[in-house]
């Protein structure tokens, strides 16, 4: 057994130096990237004003910290929460009849093709330009962040679903089609719970990508906590900066757990 295991390993390919030639390569490219980056901006002040920044984050505001009221970190990361929650579940509700008709295997092709330009559209725009074009639209504020999650949200989401209603198993269709069953049932007992934990699994994921977002497009007036971090910095008051960061730290883990949770479950059964 040992021998034919050799045998083998000698009529391996051998590919050494295809390996030697792209790691060679990768080098050259990260070492032009290098010749970018220029160190002679760095200066005495500089260095100063990271100091501060880093004692800024490591000493927060408790107070601003523990604040419950209207302008405290708790209630602008519930804010923030809501507008990440909201905007996917917006998002992923419009993206499943996006996701459908560019399905090939569920519609005839040049229909599909519509489909996923559409959704490539989509994809193609930043979140910071949909956040600054809805906010010449409806104001800044709470609602322009919802917006634009969820229009951010479409994009991804429907790509993930569509990967997922062409892999379904049509065998079962057929199985119930020969039973007599309506298009209800063959719905809700063949389709549905083919589905339902790849959706769920890709609407938790861009729930955790949204939480993340909704931070930045708070700067550009979106609501949420990301005003309030610009501001903050803009403003040099690190210790603010210190206690907004580790509210979001928090938050990012407690949701993370969570999420992490229910994806093993749906994973599971």
């Amino acid at each position: 057994m040992n021998e034919r295991i050799l045998r083998e390993y000698e009529r391996a390919p051998k590919r050494w130096a295809w390996n030697l030639l792209v790691a060679i390569v990768c080098v050259m490219l990260i070492a032009w990237s290098g010749t970018t980056i220029e160190f002679s901006n760095i200066t005495h002040n500089g260095l100063e004003i990271a100091g501060n920044i880093l004692g800024g984050i490591l000493h927060p505001d408790t107070e601003l910290l523990f604040n419950f009221t209207t302008t405290g970190i708790a209630y602008l990361l519930l804010e923030t929460m809501c507008i990440a929650f909201l905007g996917t579940i917006v998002g992923a509700i419009l993206a499943v009849p996006l996701a459908f008709i560019s399905a090939t295997n569920i519609v005839p092709r040049p229909i599909s093709l519509i489909g996923r330009v559409i959704i490539m559209a989509i994809r193609t725009v930043p979140p910071l330009v949909y956040g600054l074009m809805f906010i010449r639209v409806t104001g800044p504020g709470a609602f322009t962040g919802l917006l634009t999650m969820s229009l951010c949200s479409i994009g991804m989401v429907s790509k993930l679903y569509i990967e997922a209603i062409e892999d379904l198993d049509t065998k079962i269709l057929e199985s119930l089609d020969a039973c007599g069953c309506t298009l209800f049932q063959k719905i809700r007992y063949g389709i549905l719970p083919q589905l339902f934990p790849d959706f769920m699994s890709t609407i938790i994921y861009r729930f955790d990508m949204n939480l993340r977002d909704a931070t930045i497009l708070g700067m550009v007036g979106a609501g949420g906590i990301g005003s309030p971090l610009i501001f903050a910095m803009n403003s040099y008051r690190w210790n603010e900066v210190g206690a907004i960061l580790t509210g979001l730290i928090l938050l990012v883990l407690v949701v993370e757990f969570f999420s992490t949770k229910i994806r093993v479950k749906l994973a599971r059964g």
